[in-house]
């Protein structure tokens, strides 16, 4: 048995054309910018190029670029279509010359695919089917590459994996505020106002006078320390206590002239919350002046909630606080809750909040944010299984 490979045989599909020829009846005018352009007949005709004999005195080279004019002859109607040809073979014996179709529009290549189909399968064109091929849709759309990223380099690549890694952080970014948004409008309760009490005293005008304070704003101050002097007049100190006598114009004035300084001490161990009189300032019998805040006296938040918010503040619940000034949060529970006037009804309720740890005295007077929380938490599941017994 022969077992000898022939390195002469080529298969079939290695030489095949890649489009049939046929010989339909077609002329070629050549259009190169002569005076006149000749005509010449197609030797043959495919749906990839042409072939004709050129004159001996206008053969092309291979590779020139020739304007042509093809013309059909359909039911006694001439059909022309104009292409560009580009030389690929030139046979010098018999004058042949082989071209290639370049940059054929849509309706050209159907024209041509419908003229050669008709020709091979031995149906008679007319020129109603001519138009009715031109009319329909013959092509379609490319297919997608699924091998997505192979056209690509490593810096495209790596561009795209930027791209769609910085558009899911955006995504998320934004699923993140909404859904913050949303649980704050829902499970969150804020406060319209809120401050840091701490009880205080009241310092009175022992005289009628003018009054100068001894400690500065927030200063501190023991017990039966002096707090501030006060000078008045001797006719006030006297007044009521003179007999008629006394009651000349020339005493009165003498004792009008005369000023009596006094000193007031402080009733505790305090902290000066507000001084209501300055310095050389008039003030009458029994004002207040000062406000004095005892330096151990627990501090203590209150609030006011819409009474919208009725269910998230009463007595016992917890809540959260920050202190104008302060980066941390505090925590606490509300120990009471009531009307803001008694009197009548009111839209506010005013709370009293006990901090979970002691608040500076110093703090006194100043604005809080009071936030209730009453969103799903751990806690709040631990209850809700204890409450049904779990």
């Amino acid at each position: 048995m022969n077992t000898a490979v022939n390195a002469n045989v080529v298969h079939e599909s290695e030489a095949q054309r890649q489009h049939a020829r046929v010989k339909i009846p077609a002329k070629l005018r050549l259009l190169n910018g002569q005076p006149n352009a000749p005509l010449v007949r197609v030797e043959d005709l495919s749906a990839g190029g042409l072939s004709y004999v050129a004159p001996s005195n206008q053969r092309p080279v291979v590779g020139e670029i020739i304007k042509g004019r093809l013309q059909f002859l359909i039911d006694n109607l001439g059909l022309a279509m104009d292409v560009d040809l580009q030389v690929r073979t030139v046979d010098s014996s018999t004058g042949r010359v082989g071209c290639q179709y370049q940059h054929l529009d849509a309706q050209d290549i159907a024209t041509l695919r419908h003229l050669i189909t008709s020709h091979l399968s031995g149906d008679i064109v007319s020129m109603g089917e001519v138009l009715a091929t031109l009319q329909r849709d013959n092509f379609t759309k490319a297919r997608k590459v699924k091998d997505s990223g192979s056209g690509q380099s490593a810096f495209g690549r790596l561009r795209a994996v930027t791209f769609s890694a910085g558009i899911f952080v955006v995504g998320l970014v934004a699923f993140g505020f909404v859904a913050k948004s949303v649980y704050g409008m829902y499970f969150v309760s804020h406060s319209t106002s809120g401050l840091v009490s701490v009880p205080s005293m009241d310092v009175t005008m022992p005289r009628e006078g003018t009054l100068t304070s001894l400690v500065g704003p927030n200063g501190q101050v023991a017990k039966g320390a002096p707090l501030a002097t006060f000078n008045t007049s001797m006719l006030d100190m006297l007044k009521g206590n003179l007999d008629p006598d006394e009651m000349q114009p020339a005493k009165i004035e003498e004792l009008f002239g005369r000023q009596l300084a006094g000193t007031m001490t402080s009733p505790c161990d305090c902290i000066i919350g507000k001084q209501l009189v300055a310095d050389g300032q008039y003030a009458s019998k029994g004002q207040v002046i000062f406000q004095m805040i005892p330096r151990n006296a627990p501090a203590n938040v209150e609030a006011r909630f819409t009474y919208r918010q009725f269910s998230d503040v009463q007595p016992g619940a917890r809540v959260n606080f920050q202190v104008a000034g302060e980066n941390a949060t505090h925590s606490g529970k509300i120990v009471s809750a009531t009307a803001l006037s008694p009197a009548d009804l009111s839209s506010d309720i005013r709370v009293q909040i006990q901090p979970d740890e002691t608040l500076s005295s110093t703090l006194a007077g100043l604005p809080v944010e009071v936030v209730s929380d009453r969103g799903p938490s751990l806690n709040w599941l631990i209850d809700k299984a204890t409450a049904t017994g779990l």
